[in-house]
């Protein structure tokens, strides 16, 4: 392991140095610094030249000034990192990244994620109905997602989700064409995802049916989306859910100590329903607070299902840290949309939350969860752009993959030994599935770091793509180097990650070989 780990970091820093030489040749060939210059009709237009060549040492040669530009590289892994200044705005590059780096891991986070769970999860469901008019359906949308550009799905969002959607919510009654529409579309996706015989799919119409249909009309008679609020009655009956969907998809419903242990997680998320409210009050509220209380909720979930023990208490812990997940995120949005209505009446505001463009409302300030559900409304239409483009080729793959996998001998053996469907697709056939797309998904990630250069242009935000452009078109090298810089380090970290993720899924992967 530990030659493997001397051996990998040798080669990664061998190509972070050779791509980012050939980089600085190219882009020094292709700016020019000196092109403001060379049209002005200024009297010491020279001496301005003169200057500009001295402050940028452009009279050395380039391959004298990337080992000059390398050395206040290294210096970030010792001593002071200097990666240059900005010339066009005198600002040194370090303080530059320290705030467009965080703008950009802001933007994709929550998109890589969110893309990554659904295309995995619906492309699962589609293998397993293989040539219905569900894998139809999903077969058409991915590619259609997949060839969309992303300026016209974004552009599309901002008149539907927020233009149309702002206006709806001065009078947010919902028509009956949109109950039509909404519990048709629920109803046959569900009817496709379940499948079975045809009595499974009429009690599976009727029960999606009838649940959509309430949904819709406690909305609406509520008025929920200008005041929401799940209530400790919806919210348990949603914790209650998320016990028996993990509990099935980890153990499977048989496994009544894994049961209880998520039941007795959903139980005890209810009951702090009331209690947290004086908890935030109490507590200086925090992201580093929150994501603190996000991971002691996770370990009181492996104590609760250590408690419950079993034949292996480790699946009935597991269960429970899973389940406690999601209860604990209904507990921070349950408080978070108390401030809702707040915000939507706020006079920066006036009505119409969901934002076009920018990272935040200028001059809007405020308490923890007034500043988060501004940062939330902003982040909501880039992050469904980004959702929806990976969404589709995660699907695609992930339908490949797990087909390849179905018809592989062991999983012919599995069901004739007489497993049940959910051990040999989760237990079997999800994990091996999942191997091809260990070498897809931690280079997605650099993929979408780049790739979000045209979503944060569209949506303006600041983050390392708007960087990269603005300081490619003033010709400005040292801030262009950077980002090329942060990309090789994630490209060669995101290929180590893919090669722990093989050995995690795959025992016969030795990582030594």
């Amino acid at each position: 392991m530990v030659m493997f780990l001397i051996r990998r970091l040798l080669a990664s820093t061998m190509v972070v140095l050779v791509s980012t030489f050939i980089m600085y040749l190219l882009v020094d060939i292709a700016l020019d610094p000196l092109e403001s210059l060379r049209l002005s009709t200024d009297p010491n237009v020279e001496a301005q030249r003169a200057a500009r060549v001295a402050m940028l040492n452009l009279e050395t040669p380039v391959i004298l000034r990337y080992f000059d530009w390398l050395g206040g590289v290294t210096g970030c892994l010792w001593g002071s990192c200097n990666l240059g200044v900005a010339w066009t705005t005198s600002q040194p590059v370090t303080g530059l990244l320290a705030g467009v780096v965080a703008t950009t891991l802001q933007l994709v986070t929550a998109a890589t994620f969110i893309g990554m769970f659904f295309g995995i999860a619906v492309g699962i469901i589609s293998a397993l109905r293989q040539y219905t008019g569900f894998d139809y359906s999903v077969t058409f949308m991915s590619f259609l997602f997949y060839s969309l550009p992303v300026f016209w799905v974004a552009v599309l969002l901002k008149q539907w989700g927020a233009i149309k959607f702002n206006n709806f919510l001065r009078n947010p009654d919902f028509p009956v064409w949109f109950y039509v529409l909404m519990v048709f579309t629920v109803s046959v996706v569900a009817m496709g995802m379940v499948g079975g015989d045809w009595i499974t799919r009429v009690k599976v119409l009727g029960v999606s049916s009838l649940g959509t249909l309430g949904v819709l009309l406690y909305m609406d008679l509520t008025k929920w989306l200008i005041d929401p609020s799940m209530g400790i009655v919806v919210l348990a009956l949603i914790a209650v859910g998320w016990a028996f969907l993990v509990t099935m998809l980890s153990t499977g419903l048989r496994d009544r100590r894994s049961l209880g242990g998520a039941l007795t997680v959903a139980g005890v998320g209810v009951a702090l329903y009331y209690p947290m409210f004086y908890v935030w009050v109490w507590l200086p509220v925090s992201w580093p607070l929150v994501i603190a209380l996000g991971v002691l909720a996770v370990l009181v979930g492996l104590l609760i299902g250590r408690l419950w023990g079993g034949p292996d208490p480790w699946r009935t812990a597991r269960t429970a840290a899973l389940t406690a997940i999601p209860v604990s995120s209904l507990l921070f949005f349950e408080r978070l949309f108390m401030t809702w209505e707040t915000y939507t009446t706020h006079s920066l505001i006036r009505g119409r939350p969901i934002a076009t463009f920018g990272r935040r409302t200028p001059n809007l300030e405020g308490s923890f969860w007034l500043e988060t559900t501004d940062l939330f409304t902003h982040l909501l239409l880039p992050t469904i752009t980004l959702v929806l483009i990976g969404y589709a080729s995660y699907t695609r793959y992930t339908r490949a993959s797990t087909l390849e996998v179905l018809n592989q001998d062991y999983i012919r053996t599995a069901r004739a030994k007489g497993l049940t469907e959910r051990t040999v697709v989760m237990r079997h056939a999800f994990r091996n599935a999942l191997i091809p797309l260990a070498s897809i998904a931690p280079v997605d990630v650099i993929t979408i770091l780049g790739g979000a250069v045209i979503t944060e242009r569209i949506f303006a935000w600041y983050g390392m793509g708007r960087m990269f452009l603005d300081h490619l078109a003033a010709n400005d090298i040292a801030p262009v180097m950077a980002y090329i810089l942060i990309a090789a380090i994630f490209a060669v970290v995101a290929n180590f990650v893919a090669d722990l993720c093989y050995s995690i899924l795959d025992p016969r992967i030795r990582l030594n070989a």
